[in-house]
C-alpha cells in the first residue's frame, strides 16, 4: 500500500509524543496532534503537553494542533478533521512527511478510516441549543437523525452524544479532503505497566503545579463548568478548589479515572482492528523498532 500519512497511537502515558518527535527527526516529518484538549492555551500540565518533547538533539520539530484555541470556545470533531487537512498539506507543501500522533480515539478514526464529516449550518447556534438538554433528550434527537448508530461509544456521555448529532446533521462538505492510508504504530506496554507509569505521571504533575493550573484558569474566569467539561485533571481539581471533594479524594478519584480512560483507549484502538485497521503494535516506545516498521513499508517519494 502507498501510504501517505504515519500515526503513532496508543493510551495515554505510554511515551507517545517523544517516540514520533524522534521519528519525525529521522524521517523529515512534522507532527499533528490528535488531542482534543490539548488544542486549548493555557492547558499545560494536566493535559501533558511536554513540548520539550519535540525537541530532538536541538532540532525543534514543528508541531500543529496545540495551542490553537482559548477557552472558554468548545473544539469539537469536525473542528479537528478540517484542522488536519489544513496541516496535512502544509506539511506536504513543506515537503516533509506527516506524522498523526495522540490518543483521542474518535479523532484518529476520522482521520485513519476516512470518516465522511461535513459541516453543520449554524453550528455553534446548535451546540448551544442541545447543551440545554437533557441526556435522555439529546438520546432521542440522535435516534431521530441516525436510527442506527455506528458507534455505542455515542452514547458515554452528552458532550458525545452532542458531537454525534453534530456529525449526522452534517452537510457541507470538507473541500481540502484527500483519501488517507495511514501507516499506524501502536505502543501498549500492558495494562499493570500502564497504570504504574500513570500513578508516577500524576505525582509528577501534582508536583509540578497541575492544581495552580486549574486556579489560574479559574481566576481567568473560565466557568467550573467549563472546566469539569475539560474531564479528568480538569474535572477533578475543579471539583476539589470548589469545595466539592477533598484533596484525597481528588487524588484517588483522578487516578482511577485516568486507569479507566487508558482502558477506553485500548478498547477504541481494538474496534478500529476489528473494523479493519492495521495496527503494528509495539511493547515500548523502542525508535529503532518503529523505525524499522517504517523503512519496511512507508516509501518516501
Amino acid at each position: 500500500m502507498n501510504y501517505n500519512l504515519i500515526t503513532i497511537l496508543g493510551p495515554t502515558a505510554v511515551g507517545k509524543t517523544k517516540l514520533a518527535a524522534q521519528l519525525a527527526h529521522h524521517f523529515n516529518g512534522e507532527i499533528i496532534s490528535a488531542d482534543s484538549r490539548q488544542v486549548y492555551k493555557h492547558l499545560d500540565i494536566g493535559t501533558g503537553k511536554d513540548l520539550t518533547d519535540y525537541v530532538v538533539e536541538g532540532k525543534k520539530i514543528n508541531y500543529y494542533l496545540i495551542d490553537v484555541i482559548e477557552l472558554p470556545a468548545e473544539f469539537n470533531l469536525f473542528d479537528f478533521y478540517k484542522y488536519f487537512f489544513t496541516c496535512y498539506h502544509q506539511i506536504k507543501a513543506n515537503n516533509k512527511t506527516p506524522f498523526l500522533v495522540g490518543g483521542t480515539g474518535l479523532y484518529l478514526s476520522s482521520v485513519i478510516q476516512n470518516y465522511d464529516l461535513k459541516e453543520v449550518e449554524k453550528e455553534k447556534e446548535l451546540i448551544e441549543e442541545l447543551q440545554s438538554k437533557s441526556y435522555n433528550e439529546l438520546k432521542n434527537i440522535l435516534l431521530e437523525v441516525n436510527p442506527k448508530p455506528h458507534n455505542i461509544t455515542d452514547f458515554e456521555s452528552k458532550e458525545r452524544i452532542i458531537q454525534a448529532i453534530i456529525v449526522a446533521k452534517a452537510q457541507k462538505p470538507v473541500e481540502n479532503k484527500v483519501e488517507i492510508y495511514s501507516l499506524n504504530i501502536g505502543i501498549n506496554p500492558g495494562r499493570d505497566v500502564v497504570k504504574k507509569r500513570i500513578k508516577e505521571r500524576l505525582e509528577k504533575r501534582l508536583n509540578e503545579g497541575m492544581i495552580q493550573e486549574v486556579e489560574f484558569l479559574l481566576n481567568k474566569n473560565i466557568s467550573p463548568e467549563r472546566l469539569i467539561r475539560l474531564g479528568l485533571e480538569y474535572k477533578f481539581i475543579t471539583e476539589y478548589l470548589t469545595g466539592k471533594i477533598s484533596l484525597v479524594q481528588m487524588h484517588n478519584d483522578l487516578y482511577r479515572a485516568i486507569c479507566a480512560f487508558a482502558k477506553r483507549q485500548m478498547t477504541w484502538f481494538r474496534k478500529m482492528e476489528r473494523e479493519g485497521v492495521k495496527i503494528f503494535w509495539l511493547n515500548e516506545a523502542d525508535f529503532d523498532k518503529a523505525k524499522e516498521i517504517i523503512k519496511n513499508n512507508y516509501v518516501f517519494v
